[in-house]
């Protein structure tokens, strides 16, 4: 596949260097970058303990708060709809194609 007589990603040793090598080098920059901004290297949590942590859920409601979101919102539908069929008149006439 692709000229490599294999996977998609298969290279020769020459040309590349390995995918678990590439990995290796990604997960330790990482880890890294994480100890320099104050994490924990391997949870990437901060490193003192100030995660907030909410411990329960409350259901905000359904739907647009304002009738104004709503005009928006089927404004933007018919737009779309008259867009779509424009674009494929055949279909929207229900004519077979």
């Amino acid at each position: 596949m692709l000229g490599f007589l294999g996977h998609f990603s298969t290279k020769s040793g020459s040309y590349s260097t390995t995918l678990g090598k590439l990995r290796d080098a990604r997960r330790s920059f990482r880890a890294r970058q994480a100890r320099e901004h104050g994490h924990d290297a391997l949870t990437g949590t901060p490193a003192d303990d100030s995660t907030l942590v909410v411990g329960s859920w409350r259901y905000a409601g359904q739907g647009y708060t304002h009738p104004a979101d709503l005009y928006v919102a089927q404004f933007i539908r018919e737009e779309r709809e008259e867009r779509r069929r424009s674009h494929w008149p055949a279909r929207a006439s229900g004519a077979a194609a």
